[in-house]
């Protein structure tokens, strides 16, 4: 079962996403360039407001988040000084827990590292939940109790090599720690954490599991050729003398406006899953409250939250103008061929580009027979046999089909 989310927003003046070189992301698109915006961008946007504490639509007191950082066994270490370890043993044991956690030292960042043994930073930023850090610390402490010599201890926790003189001895130490298969399962199912139970994690780790992300999102991209202009600006002195003319600073910044098409598609049941800790296959025999609340703050994070560079000079905040969402089984298609013919940019932009999305919607279910659930909110008068409502309703129904 999956639900398609479809937008289209509208941003004047703005630059919304910058490429390495400062200016705004582009992608070849049909007969034209366009203006877009990475999916990655727009992930951490979403992301930045689900978890916030101050957000109307957050959902950091039902649900646990982390940190994305390469710093991770060293928020172990902080852990460990405040419980009272001492600082060397609090990194040792850190280290104890990083060779547990990770399963190369390929992992390891070593380069800049005078005392490599030592090092707890790792090469790629990975993001770890806030409960999978507190059991790293507690596997610490329980390291710290089982009165090995720390040094031994960390010999103990190296990857076994082949022909490994300490291969029983490391065996016997995992299992003391209780280090079993089936109690890392529990662990991984039920400390995820939000972003990586929407989002998805990547890792080579033991003790940390690789989450498939079941919200999959398309860079948004103008439904029109891109059109932009550099805007040159100068910052004035305040305290140049009066024979002293001039700037005392000039730049420019590429500025772009546009309707942008933007589409996710997710999994509800992995969603459910990495939310419960239930097989994909279980899903509808779960309790259904926290999998819609999350859906439901997810859809209005995309129609509200703005991403966007140079905020203050430019203030790039808008909601979209049309939101269409569906509930099926069939694998989701993205509206996106709709705009391989760029729409013209005279008139209502959005209201050709809702047209045409709508239309080519049609000629699709024609074609392949199959026609989803659907709900449409959207500002625009737009003549269509798809119920229109508020948002809210809107989201309120597709959830509601999503586990009828």
């Amino acid at each position: 079962m999956f639900l398609q989310i479809h937008t289209l927003t509208a941003y004047p003046a703005s630059l919304l996403n910058r490429d390495d070189a400062g200016l705004a992301k582009r992608i070849p698109f049909g007969n034209a360039t366009r203006l877009r915006v990475s999916s990655q961008c727009l992930k951490r946007h979403w992301r930045d407001t689900l978890v916030a504490t101050d957000n109307e639509r957050s959902l950091s007191s039902e649900l646990p988040d982390g940190f994305r950082s390469r710093r991770i066994f060293e928020r172990v270490s902080e852990n460990l000084r405040e419980r009272g370890v001492d600082e060397q043993a609090a990194r040792v044991l850190a280290l104890c827990v990083k060779n547990l956690a990770l399963k190369s030292s390929k992992d390891s960042d070593e380069s800049k590292s005078e005392h490599k043994s030592e090092d707890l930073r790792i090469k790629q930023p990975i993001y770890v939940s806030k409960p999978e850090i507190d059991y790293l610390t507690d596997l610490a402490l329980k390291i710290n109790a089982l009165n090995h010599d720390l040094e031994k201890s960390l010999a103990l926790t190296e990857a076994p090599k082949k022909k490994d003189k300490l291969a029983n001895e490391k065996k016997e130490f995992r299992d003391a720690l209780g280090l079993t298969d089936d109690n890392l399962r529990a662990m991984r199912k039920s400390a995820m954490g939000i972003t990586a139970a929407l989002f998805g994690r990547m890792v080579t780790s033991d003790l940390l599991a690789r989450v498939d992300a079941p919200v999959h999102v398309a860079h948004a991209f103008t439904v029109h050729a891109a059109n932009t202009e550099m805007d040159y600006f100068t910052v004035v002195d305040d305290l140049n003398r009066d024979d002293e003319t001039g700037a005392a600073h000039a730049n420019q910044a590429e500025l772009g406006a546009g309707v942008y098409y933007g589409y996710v598609a997710v999994d509800v049941p992995l969603l459910v899953s990495n939310l419960t800790g239930c097989e994909p296959r279980d899903w509808r025999q779960q309790d259904s409250t926290t999998p819609k609340r999350v859906l439901a703050a997810l859809v209005d994070s995309i129609v509200r939250q703005s991403p966007g560079a140079k905020k203050g000079s430019t203030a790039p905040y808008a909601w979209a103008d049309l939101l269409l969402l569906e509930a099926g089984t069939a694998q989701p298609r993205s509206l996106a061929n709709a705009f391989l013919e760029a729409v013209p940019a005279k008139g209502d932009v959005r209201q050709q580009a809702a047209e045409r999305m709508l239309s080519y919607l049609d000629k699709l279910d024609a074609m392949h027979g199959i026609q989803s659930q659907r709900q449409l909110s959207t500002t625009l008068p737009l003549s269509t046999a798809v119920t229109q409502q508020p948002v809210e309703a809107a989201v309120g129904a597709i959830l509601d089909a999503l586990w009828a």
